[in-house]
């Protein structure tokens, strides 16, 4: 079945042990949400890239697409897709292969436009992927003239589980919304993150509307130097996450403006006390706002 993305979403059938899903295909214009062509622009993107290591790696696949949406979060107009490829000058490892679809002669010879790249990154009031802490650092080194745009995060920022969906995989939360998209290709996971931000929970807020609102309030980055290996199992049932840049090799968490002086106080009695053997005497805390979250 090929139905139009408007025509429908998935549906049970029968007792409810059969679900219709349909292909996504988002068009160009107006989504007939909202009242009227939104003032405000977001920018969606995905990149995929021959590895995890954005120091080694390179951009292979970049997807970007504008959205306009209005005052209450509701996306009324989608802009023209784009899409570019870059050879990387090496061949593609069979996994990265396998895994985006790409191959080494679907590459080859091609580049990103830098200047189309960036002047649509730079036209909206924020950039948004479904896994920030990856993308941002793929694109600002690759396209230094994006750097310091403001960024939100689809997976990260909206409470996908309060909204009554399992888990924060892209590719799954759009199943669950009734929908599949052909691949994981940049392109698809683009159109896949605008139409997740369509969604709307019981009182009416679309994830978008979440998004911003959570993305928009600056936070803390609180970096637990000098914590001890053996505080590894309570750091992380505490919500701190292993960060294994080179740079780095820190316990870390964000946390919000009213949630810093008790996390100080957590830490200063299980983490910096004298019993637990530190090798720092405090924390690095460090204030976060939009442009410079998911670096």
């Amino acid at each position: 079945m090929d139905m139009m993305v408007e025509a429908g979403r998935g549906s049970a059938t029968g007792a409810g042990d059969v679900r219709v899903l349909y292909p996504l295909r988002l068009h160009e214009g107006s989504t007939g949400d909202g009242a009227g062509r939104g003032p405000h622009i977001g920018v969606a993107i995905d990149v995929e890239t021959t590895g995890l290591d954005v120091n080694t790696g390179k951009v292979i696949e970049l997807a970007i697409r504008r959205f306009r949406y209005d005052a209450k979060g509701v996306i009324t107009d989608i802009d023209e897709a784009f899409e570019w490829r870059e050879d990387p000058g090496e061949p593609l490892q069979p996994d990265i292969s396998a895994l985006t679809g790409l191959t080494d002669a679907d590459l080859a010879g091609r580049e990103i436009d830098d200047d189309d790249a960036t002047r649509l990154l730079r036209s909206a009031s924020f950039v948004v992927a479904h896994n920030s802490s990856f993308d941002r650092a793929w694109v600002e080194r690759r396209l230094p003239g994006a750097a310091g745009l403001n960024w939100c995060c689809s997976m990260r920022q909206v409470d996908w589980r309060k909204r009554g969906f399992d888990g924060r995989v892209l590719g799954y939360l759009l199943l669950q919304r009734g929908y599949y998209h052909c691949g994981h290709r940049a392109s698809a996971d683009v159109d896949a993150l605008i139409q997740m931000l369509r969604h709307e929970d019981a009182a009416g807020q679309t994830a978008l509307s979440e998004m911003i609102k959570t993305g928009s309030k600056p936070t803390w980055i609180v970096r637990a130097r000098g914590a001890h290996f053996d505080l590894k199992d309570q750091l992380r049932a505490r919500g701190y996450r292993w960060d294994a840049a080179d740079d780095r090799k820190v316990w870390w968490r964000e946390v919000a403006d009213d949630q810093l002086v008790q996390e100080q106080f957590w830490l200063a009695a299980n983490v910096y006390a004298a019993e637990a053997r530190p090798q720092k005497i405090c924390p690095e805390v460090v204030r976060v706002t939009p442009r410079t979250r998911f670096l």
